[in-house]
């Protein structure tokens, strides 16, 4: 598929300066997860057979990778909405982003990992819960809890 060029180096310049990684919602989730006991890698670059992918968070022990998209770049069925300006730019990209999320999910899943997506608009403690869910089934499907665990920590 060829690759959109934005209509005016004023919104090429726009787009290049949007954050990829540590936007706000991400770095409040793992802020709350950090004070909870859980450490994990941000932003980390993994090398799946089916494609590679880069989660927002990622717990490598427990194979548990967190993604929290923003409602326009990822469709949000709630908030997204369907572009009224340049719709010829903009539907294709974000149809592209969204297939990229399949994608990402799929290759992360054939592996062995569990995917979490959370929504940017989700309440924070909502968001926290949803990954120490995946978490703890992670634990549980893995044998047992391990050391990273706040809850064997001393």
């Amino acid at each position: 598929m060829p690759q959109l060029i934005p209509p005016t180096p004023g919104r090429a310049r726009n787009m290049a300066a949007i954050k990829r990684a540590g936007t706000k919602p991400e770095t409040a989730l793992r802020s709350a997860l950090h004070r909870r006991g859980w450490r994990f890698r941000k932003d980390h670059r993994m090398d799946l057979p089916l494609r590679r992918v880069r989660p927002d968070i990622v717990f490598t022990r427990r194979k548990v990778a967190v993604f929290v998209d923003g409602c326009f770049w990822h469709a949000c069925p709630v908030h997204g909405r369907e572009p009224t300006v340049n719709e010829s730019y903009w539907s294709p990209k974000l149809r592209r982003n969204v297939e990229r999320d399949r994608q990402a999910n799929a290759a992360l899943r054939s592996a062995g990992w569990a995917v979490v997506r959370i929504w940017e608009h989700e309440d924070l403690g909502d968001a926290v819960a949803a990954v120490e869910h995946a978490l703890s089934s992670a634990a549980t499907t893995a044998g047992g809890q391990d050391a990273a665990d706040p809850a064997t920590s001393p």
